[in-house]
């Protein structure tokens, strides 16, 4: 019995960890990734002494490398009054939370560029790629009853001054590439709304309320399309054309010349043949006709005759 349960135990152990492991992996669903973030992010903070406005480094799973989690808690009236700083985001003053009884923890998300692409899974990009990772902000309640069971989401709203989102240290692009990045917001219900930022900061990003955000550029044509072509390769290309196209043509007079030829010498040959081979016009009684010259040959008695005895 013991041996058996034990056996069990072995089991259970080894499937939960099979699935943990595979679990990132698995995860096809932006909102499910948000909500695993969530999950960990509390049970890692709430058995620590978490110290308000003071942001913490998440280590998330290693099925899950490659995101970058911060969080910080903060108290309701405070991040009204004073604002608050995460990163790439920038919240002034007059942001309010909603709804807010104490206390609120932010939790800011670098997809990187291996997770942002799940975006492409849940959102329609066509037309668009990515230039930047998608980084998210997003608030819980964080009221000290609160615990990593019954964390729920809170809305984030820019007061007076706009929240912004600084991707200079996370996207490659500068002023001196030439293109102009938009500004992707992706919405809870699934649409992406793309703004231009201002010309002065094009890689500074300003947003009104919580979420996930991007930088997009427009995808490029295709490689082969709209592509000038030199003039040295259309001679080349014309050249061979037309030197093909002659070529063609000749074989193609040669073989009507010739097909001509042996017509010609059948017709002629037809013709002759019938004049060696005329029949002579008799007249027949009343009718005309053809008669062959005489061709049999006259008899000749080889033997004397003797008539038989009687």
């Amino acid at each position: 019995m013991d041996s058996a349960f034990g056996l069990f135990l072995m089991t259970f152990s080894w499937v939960s960890f099979t699935f943990s492991g595979s679990e990132g992996q698995s995860v096809k669903s932006a909102h499910v990734l948000d909500l695993i973030i969530r999950d960990h992010t509390f049970k890692v903070l709430l058995d620590k002494n978490l110290r308000t406005a003071i942001p913490q480094s998440v280590d998330l799973p290693a099925n899950l490398s490659g995101i970058g989690v911060d969080a910080v808690r903060f108290r309701c009236g405070s991040l009204r009054r004073y604002g608050a700083e995460l990163k790439e985001f920038h919240l002034g003053t007059g942001v309010t939370v909603h709804p807010c009884i104490e206390r609120v923890m932010l939790i800011r998300q670098n997809m990187g560029h291996n997770w942002s692409s799940i975006y492409y899974a849940n959102y329609d990009l066509s037309g668009y790629q990515l230039v930047s990772p998608i980084v998210g902000l997003l608030a819980y309640n964080a009221d000290d009853d609160a615990n990593s069971s019954n964390p729920f989401q809170l809305g984030i709203v820019a007061g007076e001054r706009a929240m912004t989102i600084d991707f200079t240290n996370t996207t490659k692009l500068s002023k001196e590439d030439g293109m102009k990045p938009l500004c992707a917001s992706f919405e809870g219900d699934g649409r992406m709304t793309l703004a231009k930022g201002n010309p002065s900061t094009p890689l500074v990003c300003v947003a009104k309320r919580h979420g996930h955000f991007g930088l997009v550029v427009e995808s490029p044509p295709d490689e082969f399309r709209n592509r000038p072509i030199s003039r040295w390769k259309v001679a080349v290309g014309s050249t061979i054309g037309a030197a093909l196209g002659a070529f063609l043509l000749g074989l193609l007079l040669v073989a009507m010349l010739v097909r001509v030829k042996k017509r010609s010498r059948m017709v002629e040959m037809e013709r002759r043949a019938y004049e060696e081979e005329a029949l002579q016009v008799s007249m027949v009684g009343h009718v005309r006709a053809p008669t062959a010259h005489g061709t049999r040959t006259t008899p000749i008695i080889e033997h004397d005759y003797r008539p038989h005895p009687c």
